[in-house]
């Protein structure tokens, strides 16, 4: 398991993430921080960002999955990235109403070399305003 702890290490290291291992998942928390209310109440929690790797083959591929909140203005670009990347982008939608700013969630997705996604995500998310 160590092999594994330190691929999950490395994968963090990219993307300067927080991580979390748990149950043969690999999971990298990143920060947005920016100002965002729900129906006019501050809210850090409706902020995420992050990816996720597991079932790693013996040929070194994996699910690699991750989610970030992008700011409307911003979501353009970040397809466009992620899109350039071959990365699938699974899902664009709103998880809250009246909010402020207007917020999307972006999921996206890839079954490859763990620190292979990790390096397109991160091309993808250093074009986010940080």
């Amino acid at each position: 398991m160590q092999n594994y702890h330190s691929l999950c290490s490395k994968y963090a290291q990219i993307v300067n993430g927080k991580l979390s291992m748990k149950q043969g998942i690999c999971s990298v928390e990143l920060d947005r921080s920016f100002g965002l209310t729900i129906q006019g109440r501050p809210s850090r929690s409706a902020l995420p960002a992050g990816i996720t790797f597991e079932s790693l083959d013996a040929e070194g591929n994996a699910l690699n999955l991750g989610e970030v909140v992008v700011l409307q203005e911003e979501l353009p670009i970040f397809l466009k990235a992620l899109v350039r990347n071959n990365l699938i982008v699974s899902a664009i939608h709103n998880h809250w109403i009246f909010t402020n700013p207007t917020v999307l969630y972006v999921h996206f997705q890839s079954v490859e070399p763990p620190l292979s996604f990790a390096k397109k995500f991160s091309d993808s998310f250093r074009l986010l305003n940080q």
